[in-house]
């Protein structure tokens, strides 16, 4: 069975620095703006700092980026240290991680910089999560000679009789943005989450040097069989996919019968046909002076481990589910913004086609109006939170209702 709803909203705009709606005319610099301020909902930002922060920024330079975000961090910081009020300053420390993961986000790969914003950025995590008691098991996953950064959210007493929530990011995801994205939402709704980073995310590319892998059922696997040698099964399990995790949850669930539902958060039916455009930017010498094109292709080479446009092709090639969607035997919901400028709108329509086997297919669609329309809802992620947790309640009222 498939169903297709378009969510609408109405209301007041959000305040902007510009009259037309935009942080910045730099489609970047104003994306990525716009998903900072998402974090609100979570507690990972305040509208106030965020705007602060970006009139300091100036367009199109990422080393002013950096300036700004990291001096916010530093600022939120600071705040946290003489906060006497624990969730107060539990959350400034969430604030800082936040801002200071924003800081490096832009920089170039080899930028020396980027390891100390990292550490910076993990460390303020750990003291938000200790400061704010929020009970959290780490485990270590071995993986390929490395390790994997997994971090196990239990919910509270009855979480048992609901879903597993496996939460995994995408291009240019790491372990704590997760805990922003959905997993203090879930363990604020009783749910339990496990959170993980594959190849070609956080410690994994920075420490190890493990770059993305096309079957990603095999870190996905790693993780819940490691999971599992020390806690109970779960009566039910979802896994949901951020971004590119639109290709690498539907990809694991294709493999895995242990996963009873699966959620692409949004649609990435082929990252190849995504990438196209990046290559065909990337072969221009003038467009790589544009920001969006220079961070989208350098970050590629960096979790792909790629040198040059032509093994970029080669590389994206394999991400694409159309040779394995059938295998997909799940109840999936597949989420998409209308105006995603990553994905093709048409990949959603391809996914549902592919999915002839799902046990059912919920496809939600964001519209302008509503505030979601941008890749992953970015800004309006209480879109996402209630379509998720609605989804959930319907197709596992046996255990999310009991």
């Amino acid at each position: 069975m498939t169903s297709t709803i378009t969510a609408t909203a109405t209301g007041p705009a959000q305040a902007t620095t510009l009259g037309n709606g935009r942080f910045f005319k730099n489609q970047t610099f104003h994306f990525e703006t716009l998903r900072a301020t998402g974090y609100v909902t979570a507690g990972g930002a305040e509208i106030g700092e965020v705007l602060e922060t970006v009139k300091t920024v100036e367009e199109g330079n990422v080393q002013s980026w950096y300036r700004a975000w990291s001096a916010a961090a530093d600022r939120v910081s600071a705040l946290a240290g003489h906060t006497r009020d624990r969730k107060s300053k539990g959350n400034a420390h969430l604030r800082a991680y936040n801002y200071e993961r924003f800081a490096e986000f832009l920089l170039p790969p080899e930028d020396p910089k980027r390891p100390v914003s990292w550490e910076k950025s993990t460390a303020s995590f750990d003291q938000a999560l200790e400061t704010l008691g929020v009970a959290c098991e780490r485990i270590a996953v071995p993986y390929g000679g490395a390790s994997l950064r997994t971090l196990y959210v239990p919910g509270p007493q009855g979480a048992d009789e609901k879903p597993l929530i496996v939460l995994v990011g995408g291009f240019d995801s790491t372990l704590e943005e997760l805990y922003l994205v959905l997993g203090r939402a879930a363990g604020d709704r009783g749910y339990s989450v496990l959170m993980y980073e594959g190849p070609g995310q956080g410690e994994a590319l920075r420490k190890y040097g493990l770059t993305f892998t096309h079957e990603w059922e095999r870190p996905t696997r790693a993780v819940l069989d490691e999971f599992l040698r020390t806690h109970a099964e779960p009566a039910k399990t979802v896994i949901v996919g951020m971004s590119m995790g639109g290709y690498f949850a539907p990809r694991a669930a294709a493999f895995d019968e242990r996963f009873d539902g699966l959620v692409a958060f949004d649609t990435c039916f082929d990252f190849a046909g995504a990438a196209g455009s990046i290559a065909a930017r990337a072969a221009d010498p003038m467009a790589m002076k544009n920001p969006d094109n220079a961070w989208a292709f350098h970050n590629a080479r960096w979790t792909l481990g790629i040198r040059d446009l032509d093994e970029f092709r080669k590389a994206a090639a394999p991400y694409t589910l159309a040779p394995v969607a059938y295998r997909i035997r799940q109840d999936v919901l597949i989420l998409c913004g209308a105006e995603d400028q990553f994905i093709p709108f048409h990949q959603t329509a391809d996914f549902e086609k592919a999915l002839v086997n799902a046990r059912s297919v919920t496809t939600r669609i964001f519209d302008p109006p509503s505030g979601g329309a941008n890749h992953c809802q970015a800004g309006n992620l209480s879109l996402l939170h209630a379509t998720v947790f609605d989804w959930l309640l319907d197709k596992f009222p046996e255990v999310a209702r009991a």
